[in-house]
This record gives C-alpha cells, sequence and structure tokens, in this order.
C-alpha cells in the first residue's frame, strides 16, 4: 500500500500557491514599536489620544479613569524614528510642490481615518526634493501610487531587508 502525503500548501494551475490561507508567510521583518501581546485594559495614547481597546488602536472617547501611555505612532514620533519614507524628486517637484504635498496630505487623512497609527512625521523640503516620514510601511507606498496616478512618472518602493521600513521613491 502507498501512502500520499498532501503538499504544505494546494497548486494551482502553474505552480502557484492556492487559497491566502494554505500559504506560509515568515516575515521576518517585525515593527519593534508595535505592543507585544495584548494590554490588559483599555489605554489612552497621553499625546494623540487615540485609545487602545479590543485588542487595537482606535479613535474614539475613553472610558472614565484610564490609563495612560504612549501609541506606537507617538514614540516612533519621539524617537525620531520613521518606518517610511517617500522622497518625491525631480525638475517637476518645484512647480508643482504645493499640488504634490496636498496628494501627500489627503492620502495621509484617508489612511488615518481607518489606521490611526499611520501617519505623516514630518515632511522635508529642498530644492528639487521633498521627503516625507511616516509612523508605518503602508502609507508611504499609498502616498507613492497616488502622486503616480496623478502626475504619472517613476515610482520605486523599496523594503528594508532585515527591518520594518520601507522607502518610496518617485521621480519626474
Amino acid at each position: 500500500m502507498t501512502r500520499r502525503t498532501p503538499s504544505t500548501a494546494p497548486q494551482t494551475g502553474a505552480g502557484q500557491a492556492g487559497r491566502y490561507r494554505d500559504r506560509i508567510f515568515d516575515d521576518q521583518r517585525h515593527d519593534p514599536y508595535q505592543t507585544k501581546g495584548k494590554v490588559a485594559g483599555p489605554l489612552r495614547c497621553g499625546d494623540c489620544g487615540v485609545v487602545y481597546a479590543n485588542g487595537r488602536w482606535q479613535r474614539g472617547s475613553a472610558p472614565e479613569g484610564i490609563a495612560s501611555g504612549l501609541c506606537p505612532a507617538c514614540r516612533r514620533i519621539r524617537d525620531k524614528l520613521p518606518a517610511g519614507l517617500v522622497i518625491l524628486d525631480g525638475p517637476f517637484v518645484p512647480a508643482h510642490r504645493e499640488e504634490l504635498l496636498r496628494i501627500a496630505r489627503n492620502e495621509a487623512g484617508h489612511e488615518e481615518s481607518e489606521h490611526p497609527l499611520h501617519r505623516i512625521m514630518r515632511i522635508d523640503e529642498r530644492d528639487e526634493a521633498v521627503t516625507i516620514a511616516t509612523t508605518d510601511i503602508h502609507l508611504p507606498q499609498r502616498i507613492g501610487e497616488a502622486v503616480k496616478r496623478a502626475c504619472r512618472g517613476e515610482l520605486e518602493v523599496r523594503y528594508g531587508s532585515d527591518e520594518y521600513s520601507v522607502r518610496v521613491h518617485w521621480r519626474r
């Protein structure tokens, strides 16, 4: 009698993995600012006012007598250590600086409405470049894609090889 052992992930078509839950992701890049475990009770960030409740940070009113602490985004801002950078450069930037910054701020507003820890930390402006530092790795990608959709140009996304970081470079 022969015994068949199932593969670790069902294959479909041209050797691709099956459903999302069937694949194993072993990403070694972990955000050192994320909470290691669940907090015992509700917590309110003393700087920005977001509330940790039901296992996540969210906007909302805090109950009376809630403990105070710092959310991961505010800790990053205090340490001046961004997780993401967006660099907008090229001869197109000086003439359209306000439009590019408006796009970036709009995307940040949309992202922060759903994920309050995804924020712009600072914006540095130079002659032909603008650098936007963020508290997470998702917002820079969103900003880069929005700028590319609106103004065309070249977009390059690079993730940190062994750290929780991303660098998005747009040029035109």
